[in-house]
């Protein structure tokens, strides 16, 4: 088996994997979750943060840092649109993705 059909087979797993998200969103709430202070104040200042550089060439590994830094990006954004301060908490809903987002990468 050669790229090119690897790929075309791929692109079709990807396929599939979208028709079952489209399965599953209708049964997926958000998810109320309570954040330590710190951590949650450290997300919203990663979606106050500009950055301003351009993105040329990256590595996996850096790719994969930057897709994580914008999901933290995301984290923070919902802190600071909708999270409750509860004393040294935050409580905010968090979309399933975010969730699943930061439960991986703590894998």
């Amino acid at each position: 088996m050669n790229d090119q059909e690897e790929y075309a087979r791929y692109r079709e797993d990807s396929k599939v994997l979208a028709a079952i998200g489209a399965c599953l969103d209708a049964h997926v709430d958000p998810i109320t979750v309570r954040l330590p202070k710190a951590l949650a104040q450290t997300a919203a200042a990663a979606w106050d943060r500009d950055e301003l550089g351009e993105v040329g060439d990256e590595t996996h590994e850096q790719y994969a840092l930057r897709d994580q830094a914008g999901e933290l990006a995301l984290i923070g954004l919902a802190i600071s649109e909708r999270g409750r301060w509860e004393n040294d908490e935050v409580v905010v809903d968090l979309n399933v993705g975010a969730v699943g987002a930061a439960v991986r990468v703590s894998l």
